[in-house]
């Protein structure tokens, strides 16, 4: 298959076609990712999550370039949330992101929600398959920045970043619910501000009783657009990795993470035909 062919030959016009196709739910995207899915599994998927103005987009800027000194390649997937009318988005991460689009290690996709819940798009994990398969080392994935429910991207990514920012309050405590939850690593990030010791201090004072197999959520603190901290929190993206592999919790996450993109696809065809059914219908009573 050519979009196949194009992609494991690393072919950046190729991986672009794909993952187009894999968009707009082309026919042929599907056998393409199924004969793709043999190639995955080296990638290391990264979700970074939180609430609009925590400097999401920086964050995910500077971890970019921090991997490629470590002389890994990098994938890049900025979710946007999407007009209600149009369904069409902005997608400025690429703009934000100007000088890493001429490295030819990084591969930068910004994708419309086109009204998906949960914070991604509706083919983001197909997308991170493409790029798995495309050899990519790291994929870093930044959810919409909408609210608290974006706990989807703990269903495709096997390390999760949660960033908040001083000045929060009480919104630590209503987070308990929602995103804190599934972090792998708490971000603290504009830490320059005042009251960021506070922040970090309550997130700690959360997690602390908090250990999984030997893993303890650490919390991070940066000031990302100065790349501030940078280092240290990928080297606890390293650690979270090194930890996954040493519990074979490794295999498990690609297991369920494959699971979920299964279920998701099954949802798409089931939903697409009842749509065309439900328009087959209109058109008769009519």
């Amino acid at each position: 298959m050519k979009a196949v062919d194009g992609v494991r030959a690393g072919d950046i016009r190729a991986l672009a076609r794909l993952i187009t196709m894999v968009e707009n739910q082309a026919p042929e995207a599907g056998e393409a990712l199924r004969l793709l899915h043999s190639y995955t599994g080296k990638a290391h998927t990264i979700g970074i999550t939180g609430a609009p103005g925590v400097g999401k987009s920086t964050l995910v800027d500077q971890l970019a370039r921090e991997f490629r000194h470590r002389s890994k390649t990098v994938g890049i997937i900025a979710v946007d949330p999407s007009s209600p009318f149009t369904k069409g988005a902005i997608l400025g991460d690429r703009v934000r992101m100007q000088d890493l689009c001429q490295d030819r290690g990084v591969f930068i996709r910004s994708m419309a929600s086109r009204g998906a819940w949960g914070g991604l798009a509706e083919t983001t994990a197909d997308v991170i398959t493409a790029l798995d398969a495309f050899g990519k080392d790291i994929i870093l994935v930044e959810t919409v920045g909408a609210g608290q429910d974006e706990v989807e991207v703990a269903k495709t990514a096997q390390t999760i970043l949660v960033a908040t920012i001083p000045g929060t309050g009480d919104d630590i405590q209503a987070m308990k619910a929602g995103i804190l939850e599934i972090a792998h690593i708490y971000v603290v990030n504009k830490a320059d501000k005042e009251g960021a010791d506070l922040v970090a201090a309550e997130l700690e004072h959360y997690v602390s009783p908090i250990v999984e197999d030997g893993w303890q959520v650490p919390v991070v603190k940066t000031v990302a657009i100065e790349n501030r901290g940078i280092a240290a929190l990928a080297e606890s993206i390293e650690n979270h990795r090194l930890y996954l592999e040493t519990t074979g919790k490794m295999a498990g996450t690609m297991e369920e993470k494959a699971r979920h993109q299964v279920l998701a696809i099954a949802q798409r065809e089931l939903m697409g035909k009842l749509l065309k059914i439900g328009a087959n219908n209109g058109q008769m009573d009519s």
